[in-house]
Parts: structure tokens; sequence; C-alpha cells
């Protein structure tokens, strides 16, 4: 039996045909998924049969519920009180709580599916290339995110354990604080862990529409291109469908937890020192950093898909011009009289900037080049005003991207978002410490 622990995830077949280069094959060990399913064992996120998804359902209530509470409750009433404490557990707990029942319930439909490795046959080499990368790097995302919070959170626990002493027994004081980091660590990688994964399904989009762009600079068939649409925008609303809770859970989560940190940090006679009130600021950049990974890459998507409109709109007007330029003042003998429209192969790039107007010597060239501003057939007998006309129209009156319940999630939702925070926040300081 042959060894498949480096088969591919999207194996090639002795095909010459591009759409049947890739093929889908049944998950193994050895795919490209493999430190994904690992990263999930070691947070025990693991559902694949019975006997895994108990254990992760336990440690899950022993990390994220029963360590926090026992903590508190051991906690002798002699030792210096922690008045953010109650607090800063109740948001990761809950926190944790949106993100582990969000993932299990991701998980049903596989890890493939979920990452949209099965759609990845339908895309270009450079698209599975791209992909493949942003794979491998979000795991030094994760650790970006994850290690600073991990080591803030050691360091001010030994600290506060090392200064306050609430045991007699220093192993105790030892063994409660490792406890403490590793509810903590726990939690935050949880919380973390489907932010990033929400990034890199993104991340994925933005490629396709990087690729789709470049339709235009081949000059496919109207169909080709409408179909190609008509396939990312299914593809978003099925991302949006699937996180669209996730979202609007965690900006509530997120936002309830920031105004009760404000509201106790504002009110009289309230002590803030590192040892009060370290862990609540930790606590805040925490969720507060990965709901805005979650916006980030929510807008960004949806930016490049909106985008998609002007590039389609600047490709047909260089088509049309080129066509009459063609066609009244120097038309080309050489070229079959059933052409009609005509435009240069690099009408996409000149439209977009990205091409010099330096003529160079023909003869400089290479014959195999790509970068050849001779006109070309330009859809023979196929490509026609109307066509691209009606293209243009049906992507400005159809702007996919990210939703949330029907809202788009762009720019200009994020400025809305914005200016609703920013006023509670002016409203809550004003009735606390009487800014007006």
């Amino acid at each position: 039996m042959a060894d498949t622990s480096s088969a591919p995830l999207l194996p090639r077949k002795k095909s010459p045909s591009s759409a049947a280069q890739y093929t889908r094959c049944a998950s193994h060990a050895g795919d490209e998924l493999r430190s994904f399913r690992a990263c999930l064992r070691w947070m025990c996120v693991d559902h694949t049969d019975g006997l895994r998804s108990a254990g992760s359902w336990a440690v899950f209530f022993l990390l994220a519920v029963a360590a926090p509470s026992a903590v508190t409750l051991a906690l002798p009433a002699s030792a210096p009180q922690r008045p953010f404490d109650g607090q800063v557990q109740a948001s990761l707990t809950l926190a944790a709580a949106l993100a582990y029942f969000s993932l299990s319930s991701f998980l049903r439909v596989g890890l493939r599916r979920l990452l949209c490795i099965d759609r990845l046959r339908h895309d270009s080499d450079e698209v599975r290339a791209g992909y493949t990368a942003q794979l491998n790097r979000s795991f030094r995302i994760l650790a970006c995110f994850l290690v600073p919070c991990s080591l803030a959170e050691a360091a001010y626990e030994a600290y506060w354990y090392w200064a306050a002493a609430p045991f007699r027994s220093p192993w105790w004081n030892a063994a409660v604080c490792a406890l403490d980091v590793a509810s903590w660590v726990y939690r935050t990688a949880i919380f973390f862990m489907i932010c990033v994964l929400f990034r890199v399904i993104c991340y994925l989009q933005v490629l396709r529409m990087v690729g789709f762009a470049r339709e235009f600079g081949r000059f496919a068939e109207v169909a080709v291109v409408l179909e190609h649409h008509r396939r990312i925008r299914e593809q978003l609303r099925r991302i949006s469908h699937r996180y669209r809770r996730f979202i609007i859970l965690c900006l509530v989560l997120v936002t309830a937890s920031q105004f009760a940190a404000l509201l106790a940090t504002t009110r009289p006679h309230a002590t803030i020192n590192l040892a009060t009130a370290g862990e609540l600021a930790l606590c805040s950049v925490s969720l507060v950093v990965g709901l805005l990974v979650c916006l980030h890459s929510a807008a960004k998507i949806t930016h490049k898909t909106q985008s998609i409109t002007s590039v389609a709109a600047a490709w047909h007007a260089d088509a049309t011009i080129h066509a009459f330029d063609n066609d009244l003042e120097d038309p080309d003998p050489a070229l079959p009289a059933s052409t009609g429209y005509m435009a240069p192969a690099n009408a996409y790039r000149l439209a977009s900037g990205e091409e010099s107007d330096d003529d160079d010597d023909d003869d400089a060239r290479s014959e195999d080049s790509l970068d050849d501003s001779k006109l070309v057939p330009f859809q023979v007998n196929n490509m026609c005003f109307q066509k691209r006309q009606a293209l243009v129209t049906y992507l400005e009156n159809n702007r996919a991207g990210i939703t949330v319940y029907g809202f788009v999630v762009d720019r200009t939702w994020l400025h809305a978002l914005f200016m609703i925070e920013f006023s509670l926040v002016m409203w809550l300081l004003g009735k606390t410490v009487g800014i007006s």
C-alpha cells in the first residue's frame, strides 16, 4: 500500500483538462490539515468520535468553569482582595464558552469543509499555493496573539501569589497559581483559535477575488466571469451564515465586558493599580484583539469583493474604447473580419496602472511573452457591448460580502458601529466622572 504521509490534500489527476486537474480525496492523518487537527487535539476540541468528544467536554468544564470557580472559592478570606477578579473570570469563561460551542458546531461539517478546502479544486494554482502558505502561517499568527498574553498572565499571577501569599504553604501557592494560569491560557487559546480560523477563511476569499480580477485581464467570457462571481457569492453567503451568530454574540459580549470594566474602574473610591487592575486590563486587551481580528477580516473581504465593480467598469470602458479605435481609425487587416470588438491583451493592466506607457521595440520581446500589446480577437462572435454592460450592471447591483443578519460588514458598517460605541462611552463617562 502506498504511503499517504505526504500525499496532498487535493492530488493532481493525469488529465489535461484544467477543470479535472484536481479532485477531492478523503481526509487522512498526513494531509495539509494535520497541523490543524493536532492543534485541535492539544486544545481538547476533538469531536471525531464519542470518546474524544466526551473528553473534550470534560476538559472544557474543568478548565473553563471548575478551575476558576475553585480558585476563587479556595482563596482564604484573609487574602488580599482582587475587586475585578469576578468580572475577569466571567468575561473569559463566557468568551471561551462562545468560542467552544461555535467550534463544536462548525466541526460537525468537517474541517475540510469548514476551511473551504473542497472548493479549491475550482481555483488556480496560485490561489492554492497562497492558501496553503496562509494555513501554515495561521499558527504563527495564533502564537503571536497567545504567547504574549500567556506570558503576561503568568508573570502577573506569579507576582500576585508571591506578594500576597494567600496560603501558608508555598507549594499550595504554586499549585493554585499554575491552575489559574492554565485556565487562563486555555480560555484565551479557544477564543483566539476561532478568530484565526475566520481570518484564514476570509483570506482564501481575498485570494479568489484577486484571481477573479485577473479574469478581466485574460478576457474570459461574460458567462464564465458571471459563473465565477456567483460561486464566490455563494461561498460568502455560507461563511456569513456560519459565522454570523458568533460575530454578533462576540460583539455583544466584548461590548458588555468593556462597559462593565469602564463602570467598575470609574466608580468612586475604586483602587486602580497593577495588583488590582492588571488582570482586568489583560483580559480586555485579549477580547478586543480577538474581536478586531474578526471585524477586520470580514471588512477586508467585503471591500475586496465590492471593489470588483470598479475593475469591471474599467475593463468595459477600455474594451469599448479599443474596439472603436480598431474598427474606425486603424483597423488591422491581419485580424479576421468576424472579430467584432477588439482589445489589447494587457488592457486590464493598463486600466489598473500596472503597465508602463513606454513602448519597446517588438523585436526586444520574447515570442512567448504574455505582455503583448498587439490587438487580439476579443471574444469572436460571442462578446458584445451589451453583454459587457449587462455584466457591469449585475456587479453594481449584486455586491457580495460578509453579512450579519442582512447587514453588510463593510467600512460604513464599522464607522456606524464605532460611533455607537463612542456615544455609549461618552454617555457612561458623563454619568460616572461628569464628562459632558
